[in-house]
């Protein structure tokens, strides 16, 4: 997956978890959830500048 491709991703999930966060509570599952695909993406990124 190129960098560009990544940061697509991070973008979507990124907008996915304010929808989410607008629909139900910040503590909610469907938000966690959704903010810990957010944290494994930037992650990635992370990694992929790095190496």
């Amino acid at each position: 997956m190129t960098k560009s491709m990544l940061l697509e991703k991070i973008e979507v999930c990124r907008q996915e978890m304010i929808q989410l966060s607008d629909e139900y509570e910040l503590t909610s599952e469907p938000v966690i959830l959704s903010s810990m695909k957010l944290d494994r993406l930037i992650n990635e990124y992370l990694n992929y500048s790095v190496n």
